[in-house]
């Protein structure tokens, strides 16, 4: 199985990258042991398929220790020209605090020796407290270390449309901003899109089947125990379905995904990949990777097989209207996190 042409997108002028990112986020630790030899050789299943962007962090675990191990037996398996099709966006996310040139300079050898690279693809920068403004001095020390040749390009992740302006105007060149997104919490339409589209700043959106909320087990099924739930993910995305409207309605949606995926003969989780994929200014959207332990490689391939049409919308749309404004109740994106 190779993905189709329609599966790639051109982030910028030097990396074409998979619409469909493998998220690291579940070797970090609190979604169940991984193997490191089982995740090695998962990864290589990921990449031959065409799954070649990987999304990363700092504090993601071993993640950007398997990036690296990774390259090097790529190099010794498939050449040295094989690293050229591989594409890994790992973040730094700091304590907010006084920041110096030093103390970023310092992170971003760490993230570049762990994952054996000498300039990062794409550094997403994080910062937890907007009222300490010392996220704006860090920044610009990122474009001087970006300028040096030790990052190509600088992101962003979970910041609002009102920080993200603040930063454009510092004449910080941002290429993308990593958002959560999905057919339940639909916040980025709301302002973020539009900024974005004005700027050519794109969004990576996660949480897009909201940790496997979104997917045919949870049809016609009772509504589960927060505390019996197995992963982070799920307990996160539970929190955010009670919000959005609650279990019953959550249930309607499901259901009209079922219908909306047997028209197209797909998957739910194709269908609520597919929605994000469509909308302005994506680029690509994370699918958590549980590497050594479950992958949805040949299921994941269908979203590049159709596309949603006039009647999806109106059917999705007819659901939309009956669950509350997330905006209103947690904030714009990124803002559940402050």
């Amino acid at each position: 199985m190779k993905l189709p042409v329609s599966s790639r997108f051109q982030l910028t002028e030097d990396l074409n990258i998979c619409r469909i990112l493998n998220g690291m986020w579940q070797v970090s630790g609190s979604h169940g042991r991984i193997d490191s030899k089982t995740a090695i050789e998962s990864m290589f299943k990921y990449w031959d398929a065409g799954y070649t962007t990987w999304d990363l962090a700092d504090h993601y675990g071993p993640a950007e220790d398997f990036i690296g191990e990774f390259r090097r037996q790529l190099i010794a398996t498939r050449g040295q020209a094989a690293l050229s099709q591989l594409q890994a966006f790992t973040k730094w996310v700091p304590r907010p605090g006084k920041m110096t040139k030093n103390i970023v300079e310092k992170n971003i050898d760490i993230s570049r020796q762990r994952m054996g690279v000498d300039c990062l693809d794409l550094l997403q920068f994080h910062w937890w407290d907007y009222q300490d403004q010392n996220y704006l001095d860090a920044l610009h020390y990122l474009a001087e270390l970006q300028t040096e040749g030790k990052i190509k390009h600088l992101a962003l992740t979970n910041f609002d449309t009102e920080h993200l302006k603040i930063i454009v105007e510092h004449n910080i060149n941002i290429v993308s901003n990593q958002v959560q997104f999905s057919l339940i919490d639909r916040r980025p339409l709301a302002k973020m899109t539009e900024f974005c589209q004005t700027h050519n700043i794109k969004l990576l959106p996660y949480g897009v089947v909201c940790g496997g909320f979104l997917s045919e087990k949870y049809l016609d099924q009772p509504e589960p125990n927060k505390l019996r739930l197995e992963t982070v993910s799920l307990k996160k995305y539970k929190n955010m379905i009670d919000a959005w409207g609650g279990w019953s309605l959550f249930q309607t949606l499901l259901i009209t995904l079922n219908a909306i995926a047997q028209k197209h003969h797909v998957t739910i989780p194709n269908i609520a990949v597919r929605y994000i994929l469509e909308q302005p200014t994506v680029a690509g959207a994370m699918v958590g990777t549980r590497l050594g332990i479950s992958q949805h490689i040949e299921d994941n391939a269908k979203v590049f097989e159709f596309s949603l049409d006039s009647e999806d919308d109106q059917t999705l749309n007819s659901i939309f209207y009956q669950s509350r404004d997330l905006m209103q109740i947690i904030g714009d994106c990124g803002d559940e996190y402050r």
